[in-house]
């Protein structure tokens, strides 16, 4: 399959190497831009649908983790090509594909790749066999996939619904669903329905919310006594629910 990549890297020369060798050696590799640092590349990854980042670790005014950090949730998968091997573990917790050393040995290129193709693919192939949430015709209703089929869900007993990398659980009134799909996915599809996004982690059923606790943010208390802390950028939007 395609698949949209970006080149994230501030040394015109290594962004030169990987261009050529992506173009000779990885021809599913469609090339939509590159940036030499982290406000470019943010500017390409908000105006693009990309499917997979290759990215150098150490730039001008920030690094690969500041990027991701501002990003936030992402659909794409992330190729770190670095000089520096002790990167490894940080490149880990970001949840990185594939980690590459420079010089770039092109079967482990060719390797990442393929690595990023086979996880789309299975991403896409899930898409197609799932309903979407909302679908259902049946008013306060959702549908989450399962093996064999799908589940379906009273929207008035989620209490919350938090990101889990690329997946989201959902927490129930009694239980709990893990979901592979993004916050974001289900942000789109309950934001109109009660919901609201308090926290990059976080989306809340508004009326599960029994007390708001003041702060910079502040935090929420739902009805099962959880508290959620709120983003600063979240709070207006969050309280206009309350007048």
């Amino acid at each position: 399959m395609k698949l949209n990549a970006i080149i994230v890297e501030d040394e015109e020369t290594s962004r030169e190497i990987l261009r050529n060798y992506l173009a000779k050696y990885c021809p599913n590799i469609v090339l939509k831009g590159e940036a030499a640092n982290v406000d470019d590349a943010l500017v390409l990854i908000r105006n693009n649908d990309l499917d997979v980042v290759f990215l150098d670790v150490e730039m001008p005014y920030g690094n690969a983790f500041d990027l991701l950090d501002k990003v936030g949730d992402r659909q794409f998968e992330t190729v770190f090509v670095t000089a520096y091997n002790h990167y490894a573990i940080d490149a880990l917790n970001a949840h990185a594909s594939y980690y590459l050393l420079k010089p770039i040995s092109i079967d482990k290129l060719i390797e990442a790749v393929d690595y990023v193709s086979e996880i789309k693919t299975k991403e896409n192939n899930l898409q197609n066999s799932i309903l979407k949430p909302l679908q259902t015709q049946v008013a306060g209703k959702i549908t989450i996939p399962l093996q064999n089929g799908f589940e379906v869900l009273q929207m008035e007993d989620i209490l919350y619904c938090q990101a889990d990398d690329n997946y989201t659980q959902i927490h129930l009134k009694v239980g709990k669903r893990l979901v592979s799909k993004t916050l974001k996915y289900f942000e789109d599809s309950l934001s109109e329905n009660g919901f609201a996004r308090v926290h990059k982690s976080y989306l809340v059923n508004v009326n599960e919310i029994t007390e708001y606790k003041k702060g910079k943010g502040g935090s929420v208390v739902l009805s099962s006594g959880k508290e959620i802390m709120v983003s600063p950028s979240r709070k207006k939007d969050l309280l206009a629910y309350f007048g």
